[in-house]
């Protein structure tokens, strides 16, 4: 039999009952839409987290405070006071492939201006800390050695903190707000840098010299936190190994013993967000897989029903000379195109609504070609399964007892 006539003969027959037509493509449509949804939401995720990571830095490094361990359990680290300004001096002068190095210290508190409050985080860092972590500044100044030197009580507020403790057409620069019961004066505003890849706001921030914070906050002479620069990405395998070398030797930990402190890269935290994400998309695309397959035993289902209900019609066609081939290819033909149609609706549908999601979310619109490709192959294949035996039902058929079927 002619393709072409196959193909105008099983069309013909789909829209004889376009209700069942398409209700019987709308598990295919629902199925690929859902997959190709996830995959490509799945995508943006990543290089939301990608890009967000690459404006902290690609050449960051932090060092943290191991978590404390009693039998084997983890304690946390909140209480490790092993880090302080005199490693970040060893590692700035020890660790050649590190250019910068800032210590870090953070506490969380009420921010007061006027009538108006806000609960806002302070960092503490020494004035290379803008540049490690990619702050800019939009107005006014930033800290300098002196002022950490002498404790002053000066920094540097987000756009967030601007938006809720002042006017808007209100100069920030040179007021004195108070956090908690302690003021400083606002010598500087940061460029603002949205949320990152877990939903922080990152404008959120004041940034101080790290001696006020430890000295006029916290009451304390260690540091929570350590972040590097490292003179390039290529380089920051082995500015860790410097690091660790530095911290080791300062700590006088001994070999094999464990250390007290953890050295984290950019890379390192891309890979487990990325681990994090894939596997989370992988439990998502089994589920909308499993919806696939619904789909495709709901067009056998469909494709037994007109079977038996065309009984008739392959008796007849089977009496004027049809071979079991062309009957079975007919009903096979008939399964694949209400799979490949639903296989293309589904994937607009799929594009369509990862396009407004990852809009409505503000992450990147990716389209991972691959899984398109695999999504409507797949298709193909369960629609042909699908339609395999239905079909193969009807070429069997008896033309006298379909005949006389009623």
């Amino acid at each position: 039999m002619d393709i072409l006539n196959l193909i105008r003969i099983s069309v013909k027959a789909l829209l004889r009952n376009k209700t069942r037509t398409a209700l019987s493509m709308l598990g295919i449509v629902i199925g690929i839409a859902a997959v190709i949804a996830v995959v490509n939401l799945g995508e943006g995720l990543k290089q939301s987290t990608a890009n967000q990571l690459s404006e902290m830095g690609t050449n960051l490094i932090m060092v943290m405070r191991a978590n404390q361990r009693r039998g084997g359990v983890s304690m946390g680290g909140s209480n490790v006071q092993t880090l302080t300004v005199r490693d970040c001096e060893l590692i700035a002068q020890n660790a050649k492939n590190i250019t910068m190095v800032s210590p870090v210290v953070n506490s969380a508190g009420q921010v007061v201006n006027g009538a108006k409050n806000w609960s806002g985080t302070v960092y503490g860092g020494s004035p290379e800390y803008l540049d490690i972590r990619k702050y800019e500044i939009a107005t006014g100044v930033n800290f300098t050695d002196d002022d950490v030197r002498k404790y002053a009580k000066v920094g540097l507020i987000g756009q967030t903190i601007v938006k809720e403790l002042f006017e808007s057409n209100e100069d920030p620069i040179g007021k004195t707000i108070r956090i908690g019961n302690i003021p400083f004066k606002v010598i500087g505003t940061l460029k603002e840098k949205g949320e990152n890849s877990m939903g922080m706001d990152q404008d959120d921030i004041i940034i101080m010299p790290y001696s006020t914070v430890q000295k006029r906050m916290l009451g304390v002479n260690y540091l929570q936190q350590i972040v590097c620069s490292a003179a390039s990405e290529d380089v920051a395998e082995a500015a860790v190994t410097e690091v660790e070398q530095v911290l080791r030797a300062s700590h006088k930990i001994p070999e094999g013993g464990n250390d007290d402190f953890e050295v984290r890269t950019q890379q390192e935290m891309l890979e487990m967000m990325t681990s994090m994400t894939s596997m989370i998309t992988t439990v998502l695309i089994a589920i909308a897989l499993i919806s696939l397959l619904v789909g495709c035993i709901g067009i056998m289902n469909i494709m037994y029903v007109t079977v038996t209900e065309r009984t008739k019609e392959i008796g007849l066609r089977m009496s004027i000379g049809a071979k079991n081939a062309a009957i079975l290819m007919q009903f096979l033909t008939e399964s694949i195109i209400l799979s490949l149609i639903g296989g293309v609706l589904g994937l607009l549908l799929g594009l369509g609504l990862s396009y407004v999601v990852t809009l409505v979310m503000s992450l990147p619109f990716v389209v991972n070609g691959l899984w398109m490709v695999i999504a409507f192959v797949s298709c193909a294949v369960l629609g042909l399964i699908a339609g395999f035996f239905p079909a193969l039902k009807a070429s069997r058929t008896d033309p006298i007892n379909a005949l006389r079927y009623e």
